[in-house]
């Protein structure tokens, strides 16, 4: 949902005009789709299907460039962002857009961090952790 109000607000504004913009919209526009087809993966369970892909280390390398790609997208759109410009609702637009970049940026980088767990198997959970087997 923060990447689509990112790429949405991005491009309610004159992006085109400014070459900055058109690289915040090009790693917003990547990463919500990728991210979708991702969910659709998860939620029709097709990652079960495809047993043959290591689907948490995928994830997690996927999380890491998004999270890199959103720390550049943000520092752009935040620099690119004029106070003293004469249209005033592409500068509301811009700055929610960078603002929006960075709570992506956050949640992307919250996201490495579990799927880099969920690879490693510390993710366990009481059920799981329970001996089975006893002597």
């Amino acid at each position: 949902v923060l990447g689509l109000l990112v790429w949405s607000l991005i491009a309610a504004t004159t992006y085109h005009l400014h070459a900055a913009y058109g690289w915040v919209m090009f790693v917003s526009l990547f990463c919500w789709i990728l991210t979708l087809l991702f969910f659709m993966t998860y939620l029709l369970q097709l990652h079960l299907k495809f047993y043959v892909i290591p689907w948490p280390l995928v994830l997690m390398i996927y999380n890491a460039v998004a999270t890199v790609l959103y720390i550049t997208a943000f520092v752009t759109c935040a620099a690119a962002v004029q106070p003293t410009s004469w249209r005033q609702w592409d500068y509301n637009r811009r700055a929610a857009a960078s603002f929006f970049a960075c709570l992506t940026m956050i949640i992307y980088g919250v996201s490495t961090f579990f799927s880099f767990r969920a690879w490693k198997g510390l993710g366990s959970n009481a059920a799981t952790s329970q001996v089975t087997d006893h002597a």
